[in-house]
């Protein structure tokens, strides 16, 4: 068993799982399969309770899982899928703990963090690792070394070192080199007590990671190095980057692949960087921004929607151009000249969300899209939005609504799934996952897919209301995308607009920086299409 454990220090947010990434998509490029997984310290069982202004968004694996952020990152770095044996919080492992008491399983043990829990993690990395079929593990231990929350992860991590052996695991320590304005320097002491703050819990790195907002000389390259008894190989720059997924490209300018390699005593297989390579030069020649809309309510935190931004931009960068994203408060739209604001927009994307909070500037900005021919993607509640905006406006149903807004709507064009009628329990229990799309030849979805039968992630518990299919279809609204059964919708578009498009689905679960989802690809386009004519 191969083990490459990721901490960090100094603050949280520090791209932990950006350089976890990064090296798994060396490794993978190497002709290795790689595992990862997260731990986090905080109580909740999972993140899907979690408001996106405390977490971000919930990344949701093809399992069901909901899952912090960082997943989306290892799925897009090494083009994989994950699974529900990628993420555990604090609250999942207690709970587990605590089950395993009442029942009885400890025989009258007292009940300890050592070894109880540590034995716990150990066997989650283990079975992780096992099942995957991995030749090497990525773990990345949540918040920073010294949290007191985070403990037992460090000491996990420590026992796992000290019983695989060195020669298997290894520790890449991440840690932030600030820049002082004021004496126009970066300073290496933070790191130097990074380090020995991670040696004072029993583990000495094996590489440490600067991240900085600035070019790192080699002369501090050098003095980290040497101040924290590491050689010179050990000490890795990760300064700022135009896109994040240049990393691995500067990563392996600087030899970290084969440093790790040579750690695990694993050879190269083969080395196929070219699509990466690829991607950081459309990267570095796009050119000309399109300005998309996106039309939330979690907008002064860009974390809450960051799959759905980051397969935008990917999409572009495929087709050498700049995607800029703009974001709008959906409530600013009810309160002042919608049309004002909307007007410049290249695109208009309303993106997944809970709650009654923004749905009319939501409604309008679908609206104006459709009356103006702009390009729009709706995700999730923006296929809904599309539905009920387009009752109201062109069936002439004033009160049309989802059931998630208004109860006792007289036109529930969207309404609660009957399979979520009786659940009273709020986490892991929507629709979740994977689940068959059977798509209607000649549409628009069908274009861009280019086939008649995909698989997408899910989550949510309100659908469109099959009752008012009948009257939608007949005046434009087009149903393109159906359960297998043809009983839930999927997909639905505007029949005489450009593109105007919805899905039930979350398509940016499933998106690639080196192969962005086709539905991206054609809201870009269809941008780059308006903008010339």
């Amino acid at each position: 068993m191969k083990c490459i454990f990721v901490t960090g220090w100094v603050l949280s947010g520090i791209g932990k799982g950006i350089v976890a990434s990064s090296i798994g998509a060396l490794l993978k490029a190497s002709g290795y399969r790689v595992f990862f997984q997260k731990f986090d310290w905080y109580l909740n069982v999972d993140p899907g309770t979690m408001s996106p202004f405390q977490h971000g968004e919930v990344f949701v694996t093809q399992d069901g899982a909901e899952t912090d952020l960082d997943i989306g990152h290892y799925e897009r770095f090494i083009d994989s899928e994950l699974n529900k044996l990628s993420s555990f919080t604090s609250g999942r492992l207690f709970e587990e703990v605590i089950a395993r008491e009442r029942h009885g399983d400890y025989l009258g043990k007292t009940v300890q963090i050592v070894p109880h829990l540590t034995d716990l993690v150990k066997s989650k990395v283990r079975e992780g690792f096992e099942t995957s079929g991995a030749d090497v593990s990525i773990i990345e231990i949540g918040g920073t070394v010294g949290d007191m929350e985070n403990e037992y992860f460090i000491e996990t991590a420590r026992q796992m070192g000290q019983e695989l052996g060195r020669d298997n695991v290894l520790f890449v320590h991440v840690t932030l080199l600030p820049y002082l304005g004021a004496s126009k320097e970066l300073k290496t002491k933070p790191t130097q007590h990074a380090v020995r703050t991670l040696m004072s819990y029993g583990i000495t790195p094996d590489f440490v990671v600067l991240r900085s907002d600035e070019a790192i000389p080699e002369d501090i390259l050098a003095k980290t190095a040497y101040f924290c008894s590491l050689d010179r190989s050990s000490v890795i720059a990760s300064p700022n980057l135009p896109s994040i997924y240049q990393v691995p490209v500067e990563f392996e300018r600087q030899g970290v692949r084969m440093s790790v390699l040579r750690r695990l005593g694993l050879s190269d297989r083969g080395f196929d960087f070219a699509a990466w390579t690829r991607l950081s030069e459309n990267i570095e020649a796009s050119s000309e921004s399109l300005v998309i809309g996106m039309i939330g309510k979690y907008n002064d935190l860009e974390d809450a929607y960051y799959s759905l931004n980051e397969g935008l931009r990917t999409a572009g960068f495929g087709l050498r151009k700049k995607v800029d994203i703009r974001f709008i408060d959906a409530e600013s739209l009810e309160s002042r000249d919608a049309e004002s604001i909307l007007r410049d927009l290249d695109g208009i994307c309303i993106p997944g969300g809970f709650g009654i909070r923004g749905t009319g500037g939501k409604i309008l900005a679908a609206r104006y899209a459709r009356k103006n021919k702009i390009p729009y993607l709706g995700v999730c509640l923006g296929s809904q939005i599309m539905a009920i905006e387009f009752a109201r406006d062109v069936l002439g149903l004033p009160s049309a609504n989802s059931q998630e807004f208004d109860e006792m709507t007289s036109d529930p064009v969207v309404h609660i799934m009957d399979s979520q009628k009786d659940i009273t329990k709020k986490g892991g229990t929507m629709r979740l996952g994977t689940y068959p799309c059977t798509i209607t030849e000649g549409s628009l979805a069908h274009r861009l897919y280019g086939e008649t039968s995909i698989d997408e992630r899910h989550r949510h518990r309100y659908e469109f209301n099959n009752a008012y299919r009948d009257r939608m279809e007949a005046n434009g609204f087009r149903i393109s995308g159906t359960s297998p059964d043809g009983s839930l919708v999927e997909i639905v578009e505007i029949a005489d607009h450009p593109f105007m498009i919805g899905a039930q689905f979350h398509p940016e679960f499933k998106s690639r920086p080196t192969r962005p989802h086709p539905l991206f690809i054609g809201f870009v386009r269809a941008m780059v299409e308006k903008n010339d004519r």
